[in-house]
């Protein structure tokens, strides 16, 4: 073998395995981007039981009349592409539409994947509970304590049901989610209560011995082991269809508002296409969420003129955001609906910057 042919094999030889290491071997990086978004007026593709597909309304009503929608209201999300090669990094780093980011600030090391995943499903019922409760404390409806979920292996397994509604906890009348959590925080773990509840309409008492808090918790506290919702007395029920690669609390807000527009006469998007993102509590308040600039570039690609923005994130909102949507800043969902209703009209809402 000649010197010049040896020392052009001697070069290639690492090129070549830099090359294959770059687009195989992964590093701890992933990327975020604009994901998917989903009008909560229009229809979802659900799982049926057998394994096949479906499609129904995001928004179903039973129990209460509805009121015809028009236009549409996007909820927004961040896709997260993991498992990326050091190519696919370099890829999306140079892509100004994308942020790559050190993995462990999405999935930390002490927890899985499927541990992620399944706190992403939680926080996502939990979004859904808390836009039901709001949707129906701005409409003016009656609402009781629902369970809606029971830790088998908590003091209510086997003694509570998910369906059961709440009336008293240790003698002390409830009357919505919040009530019963207070009641149940007043007593010390070990604490025996009563909780009354009614069950196919049959009153009924069972008694429990409360546990701790966990290690989040309040050690002075105790704990049901229960996740509780509130529910319309009068027997409306709303039953959400959102797509199961969908978690996270971010979408409180603009289901919220679908709630509404679905429970109310009026548009509340005037036919025009909203988007937004923002976190929601029972009483209304909106909070701040992740990944504000993506969610309005999804948006916007999706046609939609309106972005509802949590206060707290205009400053990051307002930072290059694209050209032809409004982005419209809110604290809490009756200031929301107010806005689209003055921008339905051709008013000026309030908006960031």
């Amino acid at each position: 073998m000649s010197r010049r042919l040896f020392t052009l094999l001697a070069a290639l030889v690492p090129a070549v395995l830099l090359l294959v290491l770059a687009t195989s071997a992964t590093v701890p990086l992933v990327s975020m981007g604009p994901g998917p978004t989903y009008d909560t007026l229009g229809r979802a593709q659900v799982e049926t039981e057998g394994g096949g597909v479906e499609e129904v309304p995001v928004i179903e009503v039973t129990g209460r009349e509805t009121d015809e929608t028009t236009g549409s209201l996007r909820m927004t999300t961040v896709a997260v592409r993991d498992r990326l090669t050091l190519m696919d990094a370099m890829r999306f780093w140079l892509d100004p539409a994308q942020v790559v980011v050190p993995r462990d600030q999405v999935f930390p090391p002490d927890r899985s994947r499927d541990e992620v995943r399944e706190s992403n499903v939680a926080e996502m019922v939990g979004s859904e509970n808390s836009a039901e409760a709001a949707a129906y404390r701005y409409l003016g409806i009656p609402m009781q304590p629902r369970v809606e979920g029971v830790d088998p292996d908590g003091p209510a397994g086997g003694r509570l049901e998910p369906g059961d509604i709440l009336t008293s906890v240790d003698g002390a009348r409830v009357s919505d989610a919040a009530e019963v959590v207070e009641e149940v925080s007043a007593h010390r773990p070990g604490d025996e209560v009563d909780i009354g509840f009614l069950r196919a309409d049959e009153e009924m008492t069972t008694t429990t011995t409360l546990a701790p808090a966990g290690p989040d918790g309040d050690p002075e506290q105790g704990r049901l082991g229960i996740l509780v919702g509130d529910t319309p007395a009068d027997g409306t029920d709303v039953q959400i269809s959102v797509a199961p690669d969908v978690g996270g609390p971010s979408a409180g807000l603009i289901l919220a508002i679908a709630i509404v527009d679905r429970l109310s006469p009026g548009e509340a998007t005037g036919g025009a296409d909203v988007a937004g993102s923002g976190t929601i509590r029972p009483d209304g308040t909106v909070g701040s969420i992740g990944g504000i600039r993506h969610k309005i570039r999804a948006a916007s690609e999706e046609g939609a003129t309106e972005f509802l923005v949590p206060a707290a994130n205009c400053g990051e909102a307002v930072q290059s955001p694209p050209e032809g949507i409004r982005l419209i800043e809110v604290s809490t969902l009756s200031g929301a609906l107010e806005a689209l209703e003055t921008a339905a009209s051709g008013g000026e809402p309030p908006t960031c910057g």
